[in-house]
């Protein structure tokens, strides 16, 4: 672990709630909300659920406490939420039954970052109420998180694909993104599916710059690249969406 990761897990373990939010706040600083998710917090997380699967279920404080410090620092750290302008704003939500919040939550403070208008619904959004905040905001995008495979849906995804609002001769469709570990090998034909938050997060901004400059544009012309811009140089990432068991 590099040295950063080092000071987050100590300030956890010694549930140092002052240290742990100036070291997660300093991480964000100097290496951007991406990737300081990718390469100091997300590590992190990770090693602290190893620590405790490995030591018999012990340290599962620390891990909530984590956890809840970095959601914290993720809200304060974003901006005020941005004006809505029509067809530009990205849903996010958990799936019915998905209840690990906090990787949903750096893409909407990312896309916040961004100035962009996202609605963020949390934990195992029921389907009903999938579907009605889908209709009331008419998103330009949806983004579906699901940590575990059994809880992705490939029929869930496909139905708010297929979601349609606007007056007849323009009707439009939001374009629904797959994003997390559980839609592995569940992959829906048509929909985007990124394989980390960089990828996603430029997804979701090409798919709102499409809808405002051009109006909507199938989810096949939407073109993804794993990348993250980092002082002024573009950085490749991790494969895979991380498997973290908190939030």
């Amino acid at each position: 672990m590099r040295q950063e990761c080092k000071g987050i897990a100590r300030a956890a373990l010694r549930l140092d709630a002052a240290a742990l939010d100036e070291l997660l706040g300093t991480a964000i600083d100097e290496h951007g909300l991406v990737a300081a998710w990718t390469e100091v917090i997300m590590p992190t997380l990770q090693a602290v659920g190893r620590k405790w699967e490995s030591s018999g279920g012990k340290y599962v404080e620390v891990e909530h406490f984590l956890s809840w410090h970095v959601s914290g620092v993720l809200r304060r750290g974003a901006p005020s939420a941005a004006a809505d302008r029509p067809g530009a704003t990205t849903v996010l939500a958990c799936v019915p039954g998905e209840n690990h919040t906090l990787p949903v939550e750096v893409p909407a403070a990312a896309l916040a970052e961004r100035g962009l208008p996202v609605r963020m619904f949390g934990g195992a959004l029921p389907v009903e109420s999938l579907v009605t905040a889908v209709r009331r905001t008419g998103p330009a995008a949806v983004g579906l998180w699901a940590q575990s495979r059994t809880t992705a849906s490939r029929p869930l995804a496909q139905h708010v694909a297929a979601m349609e609002w606007g007056v007849r001769g323009a009707r439009r469709k939001p374009v629904v993104l797959t994003i997390g570990p559980g839609w592995t090998g569940r992959t829906v034909a048509g929909l985007p599916r990124p394989t980390g938050l960089a990828e996603a997060v430029e997804v979701l901004e090409s798919v709102v710059s499409r809808w405002v400059g051009h109006g909507l544009a199938p989810a096949g012309c939407i073109r993804t690249r794993p990348s993250a811009r980092k002082g002024g140089r573009t950085q490749a990432q991790p494969s895979g969406w991380p498997g973290v068991e908190c939030g």
